[in-house]
């Protein structure tokens, strides 16, 4: 039976999957962006016929919530979807510094604190829903609960289940980089669906029996994010100093990253369209989200995914090595 999760995010369903806009870069993520900027890349997104726009509190100490929340306003509220997150709540500075210390370009003047308590969780999606300008989300993840303390996860998702039960949300997850667990909280019926980064592309498949073989089973989606490893697949050629999990490529990983190009190319497709296609030939992946910072990222990575990758690539890259059969063989 198909999910209220799943039926969500088919709202966002275009004739070749459901690409989600990552709001990350709106939040000024490692360079600053104007508002006149984002509201073109929010607008371009729309044209482009992207319907999933995530966001956080953490993007930018609220800027990305504010601006996807004004790029949105006015677009009829049946047509799109919205996921946000919990578990960092903002509070004021006592002491604002010029820059926020972790990688956006914002004034320091909020402070990230952990908190999946019940209290922190409605305070957050308050917090949320007015920065976006909704009545109610229909994603909202526990976010990162793996980094503040062990049971995190099972507290944060039980703050949501009063507010789901109150209609401020409509579906309830885990929006993570890491995988330990997961399959438990799938498995014990917590989560509605999963957004899981970084985790499950063309050079990372751990995931692969940890998560979307459990989420499959429970008829959990996934949404994949990160599925450019932060930079490296980004590009046709992979290049020196390309980013892979938030730092530069070792030089193994940059090999493996240019042989998959090489292949790609023996097929007349890039790169980065190939990334993007890989998680949706998983039955549990519902969607793949990237960050979009400027309208010319939104023109490409609507290009591109709209790529038709033949079936003999996949074939070939599992021959080399690059994937497991099991990956492609559904």
């Amino acid at each position: 039976m198909t999910s209220e999760a799943w039926r969500i995010l088919d709202r966002a369903r275009t004739p070749h999957g459901v690409l989600g806009f990552g709001g990350s870069p709106l939040g000024n993520f490692a360079r600053p962006m104007g508002d006149d900027e984002a509201e073109r890349t929010m607008e371009r997104a729309w044209d482009a016929g992207i319907r999933y726009f995530d966001t956080a509190p953490h993007y930018g100490l609220g800027l990305s919530e504010r601006r996807v929340g004004a790029g949105l306003r006015g677009r009829p509220r049946d047509e799109f979807v919205v996921s946000t997150k919990v578990g960092r709540l903002l509070i004021p500075n006592r002491r604002p510094v010029a820059q926020d210390t972790e990688g956006f370009a914002v004034p320091g003047d909020l402070l990230r604190r952990w908190d999946f308590s019940a209290a922190g969780v409605r305070r957050s999606l308050e917090q949320s829903l007015s920065r976006l300008g909704l009545d109610t989300i229909d994603i909202v993840y526990v976010h990162d609960p793996d980094q503040a303390w062990d049971g995190a996860a099972r507290e944060g998702l039980a703050a949501l289940a009063p507010l789901k039960a109150a209609g401020l949300v409509r579906a309830v997850g885990i929006g993570t980089n890491a995988t330990a667990g997961l399959d438990r909280l799938v498995e014990d019926g917590l989560v509605d669906v999963v957004m899981l980064a970084n985790r499950y592309s063309l050079l990372e498949h751990g995931a692969l029996d940890t998560v979307l073989a459990p989420a499959r089973r429970a008829g959990v989606p996934v949404v994949a994010a990160g599925v450019f490893g932060t930079g490296l697949l980004a590009t046709t050629e992979p290049a020196p100093g390309a980013a892979y999990e938030y730092r530069a490529a070792d030089p193994a990983v940059l090999q493996r990253a240019r042989q998959i190009a090489a292949i790609c190319r023996e097929h007349r497709v890039e790169l980065p369209a190939v990334a993007l296609a890989f998680p949706l030939l998983h039955p549990a992946v519902a969607a793949v989200a990237v960050g979009m910072g400027s309208a010319r990222e939104v023109d490409e990575d609507a290009r591109r995914f709209e790529s038709d990758v033949p079936r003999r690539l996949w074939r070939d890259l599992v021959a080399a090595g690059h994937l497991p059969a099991a990956s492609v063989d559904f």
